[in-house]
């Protein structure tokens, strides 16, 4: 099968007519939406009118602009120096500058209106945006002068978004060195990582040693880029009025504090049973203290012979989707079939997997690094989640397919359980015992490594406050969390202190805090993953409506759809709950071997 994605739907390349036409159509459309607004939006006469006529306005913009962002985004992501698409990157992002004045205007306008309500349900093209047009005007009250919104907004394309842009080179062009079988290699970070899930164990902690021998190459670099990013954040979070850089994360997230509370709180409450996990894995690999290194973190357990072929992949997926609903299975073999994915290691490519839903046309692109462990299939499955849920969206209006970041993972890591139970149902003792003890590896980078990931964040945010950290204070960040969530599970000497420049999660001013939403959805996912077992074919529909309103409702409101309360503590506690009886599974198979 071929393993590289067909971007030719948007367009087959920088210089084909289409792409300039949507250019120069771009182009026009938002000087026309500039002198619109600025006529416009003078009074309030005719507010219905002027409303309709922004969103199908900036409907028509943002489709375009997505399609040729998209296009160039996506080409970048598998081929780090190609000049032409990061160039139409910073040409986009340089003129989505000229946007913010029109929307400023227009939301400090729409924040104005007193009766929103009764001239919303006066209108068809209004309802459909009703959430949209109220978050609109409730976030108003954070926004700063015309003025100072475009300064800000010129200012982050010289600022946030070169870091982020830098630490995307580093990170995708750094080549490790390596030994292999003997022989010396130099090798794309992405590709040493995935050693990680070797059998070799000698072959695991050699990659590992590489691996954090490599970063000193790019930690300087990487350490400005982080500090630059958060630096801003910090300020720009300040300058509007939000608590702090959370406060807005939750706000952006459609998420309440108490949710995240009650969350948090059933975390910490799970993490000696996580300890019990890394401690019996560490014994069966021969440490005797108990103590798992990083290094070994990943390491397969068993004799099973996990690996899949990307064809033997893609049947694995789509068979066992289809024990969900018959839907989900055709959309992962459109996925497979029509070249929507991306799952080539190589050089210049972006490490990890991401899913690019692109509403704009239907469908959607994933990037994945595949070398055939399960840990790839999984991911795999986990990204065709995504994509899923953008299929479910697909009718819906353009501003109603954006969700925010914790329900985003509700659908991937659903579609990850899927595969798990799915595969554990036929297969043999020592396989059931290799994919059961994966699902728990998952659940733990999930739960513990994302709690540290959002300690590290929090306590970064905390210190940046009195001015940049160094290499080594970033480092010394990175352990101290590390330990406070893997507790006596992990060996304290062999941890990773650089896991800060590896992920990219870190490195966006659009979005912090990208840790904390995975373990929504892993827990959210879970629990309604217990649903579906007692109401099977009942499920599923209700499950595709409740992916189809994320655009458009709170988090809360989407989750009352199944009747679940997330700021209810029981909630989490009843979903790590399930995770828990899996360990003390492992725990037992264990033990008798």
């Amino acid at each position: 099968m071929n393993m590289r994605w067909d971007l030719d739907v948007l367009y087959t390349s920088f210089d084909s007519p289409e792409c300039q036409q949507d250019w120069d159509k771009l182009c026009r459309e938002m000087e026309q939406v500039k002198s619109w607004a600025g006529e416009q939006l003078q009074t309030q006469e005719n507010p219905i009118a002027k409303i309709e006529g922004y969103i199908t306005k900036m409907t028509s913009i943002l489709q375009t602009q997505t399609r040729l962002y998209s296009y160039a985004e996506l080409t970048a992501s598998v081929d780090a120096k190609n000049e032409r698409a990061l160039q139409l990157v910073e040409r986009i992002q340089n003129q989505s500058v000229e946007l913010v004045e029109p929307n400023v205007q227009f939301q400090k306008w729409l924040g104005e209106i007193s009766n929103l309500d009764e001239l919303i349900a006066q209108s068809e093209l209004l309802e459909t945006h009703r959430y949209m047009l109220t978050e609109l005007s409730e976030k108003s009250k954070y926004m700063l002068s015309e003025k100072e919104e475009i300064i800000l907004a010129k200012m982050k394309n010289t600022g946030s978004n070169a870091w982020t842009k830098l630490q995307e080179m580093l990170t995708s062009t750094l080549l490790v060195d390596v030994t292999i079988d003997g022989e010396a290699k130099q090798l794309p970070l992405p590709v040493v990582r995935n050693l990680a899930y070797e059998k070799d164990a000698q072959l695991r902690k050699h990659a590992y040693e590489a691996e954090l021998a490599s970063y000193k190459r790019i930690d300087e670099a990487c350490a400005a880029s982080l500090n630059g990013i958060k630096g801003e954040v910090i300020t720009v979070a300040k300058l509007r009025g939000y608590e702090n850089a959370l406060d807005k994360t939750l706000r952006d997230s459609r998420m309440d504090k108490e949710t995240l509370d009650a969350m948090l709180t059933a975390i910490r409450e799970s993490l000696p049973v996580f300890h019990k996990y890394y401690s019996t894995k560490a014994k069966l690999l021969g440490h005797a203290n108990g103590k798992l290194p990083f290094y070994d973190m990943f390491a397969p357990v068993g004799e099973a012979n996990m690996r899949f072929s990307y064809q033997e992949a893609r049947d694995f997926i789509v068979k066992h989707f289809g024990s969900f609903s018959e839907k989900l299975a055709n959309y992962a073999a459109r996925a497979f079939d029509n070249r929507w994915i991306d799952a080539e290691t190589r050089e210049g490519k972006r490490g990890g997997a991401f899913c690019a839903n692109l509403h704009v046309v239907g469908e959607s692109r994933i990037m994945a690094n595949y070398t055939g462990s399960y840990n790839d299939v999984s991911t795999l499955a986990h990204e065709l989640g995504h994509g899923y849920h953008g299929d479910c969206l697909v009718n819906e209006a353009f501003y109603n397919s954006d969700y925010p970041m914790p329900i985003a993972e509700t659908a991937s890591i659903l579609c990850e359980t899927i595969i798990a139970n799915a595969a554990l149902a036929q297969a043999t003792p020592e396989e059931a015992f290799a994919i059961l003890e994966n699902d728990i590896s998952g659940s733990g980078q999930v739960i513990v490594d994302i709690y540290s990931r959002f300690l590290f964040e929090s306590a970064l945010f905390e210190r940046r406050e009195n001015g940049s950290l160094s290499v080594n204070e970033l480092k010394e960040l990175m352990l101290q969390s590390q330990k406070a969530a893997y507790g006596e599970g992990l060996d304290a000497d062999a941890l990773h202190p650089y896991m800060w420049v590896c992920k990219p999660h870190y490195y966006s001013a659009d979005y912090n805090y990208y840790n904390f939403p995975y373990a929504f959805g892993l827990l959210f996912a879970k629990g309604l993953y217990a649903v579906y077992l007692e109401r099977k074919e009942a499920f599923v529909e209700q499950y595709d409506q409740l992916l189809s309103v994320t655009g458009k409702m709170s988090i809360a409101d989407v989750a009352a759809i199944m009747d679940v309360d997330v700021r209810s503590v029981d909630f989490w506690r009843n979903s790590l709950s399930l995770i828990a009886k899996d360990i003390d599974t492992f725990v037992e198979l264990a033990s008798k071997r």
